[in-house]
């Protein structure tokens, strides 16, 4: 049954003054109306659906590999109508400069002075396609907008509109031609969400829609950014146990002495973990973080911070087969 979503009047922000409970219950029927929105559009692909909305409610960034043509581009297109916010796409290439992303000045002969061009990165969602094909320096440029919200130009900081979330999307397969991310990059976003084939049925229901898009309704704005930001809020507001922290410190800890780990994962890592699980307990009515929500947020948070030995690399184990070993051994609280 698909779901109402709540009216404007109905989404109040947190810090009002209203039961906590009706708050979180409200928070939870809008997240679920975002994901049957997105679903409406966007066939299959639920798993990915979900954790690109965790890592929005949660104030992260999304690092999606998957080979060209999964609908990548309609998932952020679709999450930015959903909500109203404005939604921008930088196609990187070789020849990419750090200006074509956060914008430059530029001298104006009639006023006889420097205006600021902002850049397409000044944006709600950013959708950077394919940006392991830029070099290291234009990659570089997302790094200050990613982790302080802000665009620096000549010398002046501009902040960019909350909420703000880059998703960024690389080819698995495809090498040839491509930079590797640097880790100060890679460790800044939040999740590394693997984007796969659609399943049978999904891609037969996509084939049967192709010739219904004229008679679709257009992708409905349930909500105002400002009411991601309240989101975003109450997710921040979630009980969490002394003892689920500990486990989240125990888990990040464990991959670094891990057998064939070369790298493990640092402190960001265990705030993405923490942030994660918080927002995995929203939208799925947890009042309360469980290790149930740890887990679920392990492999996306924690599979793009590690370095496996080259031992591990030639006998094929993956990140995930060894986060899965770690998350196994880390015994979990009872209480």
């Amino acid at each position: 049954m698909t779901q109402v979503p709540p009216s404007d009047s109905e989404i109040q922000a947190a810090d009002e003054p209203r039961e906590k409970s009706d708050t979180f219950e409200q928070a939870y029927q809008l997240v679920q109306a975002l994901r049957n929105e997105i679903q409406r559009v966007v066939i299959g692909q639920q798993t990915v659906v979900e954790q690109v909305l965790l890592a929005l409610i949660a104030r992260g960034h999304v690092l999606i590999e998957g080979v060209p043509g999964l609908g990548k581009t309609l998932l952020v297109r679709t999450l930015a109508q959903c909500f109203g916010g404005r939604f921008a796409r930088i196609q990187f290439t070789p020849d990419l400069m750090p200006s074509d992303v956060t914008g430059h000045a530029m001298f104006n002969m009639k006023t006889q002075e420097f205006e600021i061009r902002k850049g397409p990165a000044f944006t709600n969602l950013l959708l950077a396609d394919e940006i392991n094909r830029a070099p290291a320096k234009t990659q570089a440029a997302l790094l200050e907008v990613m982790q302080e919200g802000q665009i620096t130009i000549e010398g002046t900081s501009h902040p960019v509109d909350a909420p703000f979330m880059v998703l960024a999307t690389q080819n698995p397969i495809e090498q040839e031609g491509t930079y590797p991310l640097p880790e100060a990059e890679l460790d800044r976003f939040m999740l590394k969400v693997l984007i796969q084939y659609p399943e049978a049925k999904d891609e037969e229901t996509m084939l049967l829609q192709l010739g219904k898009n004229s008679d679709e309704k257009p992708v409905r704005q349930l909500i105002k950014p400002t009411h991601v930001l309240s989101l975003q809020k109450i997710a921040q507001q979630i009980t969490v146990d002394p003892a689920i922290v500990e486990y989240i410190v125990k888990i990040v800890r464990a991959t670094r002495n891990w057998p064939g780990v070369s790298r493990g994962a640092g402190p960001r890592a265990s705030i993405a973990l923490l942030n994660g699980a918080r927002a995995y307990a929203l939208m799925n009515n947890d009042r309360y973080v469980t290790p149930d929500d740890v887990k679920a947020v392990v492999l996306p948070a924690l599979r793009h911070r590690l370095l496996l030995a080259a031992e591990l690399e030639i006998e094929g184990v993956s990140v995930d087969q060894v986060l899965q070993d770690i998350s196994k051994s880390v015994p979990a609280p009872r209480k």
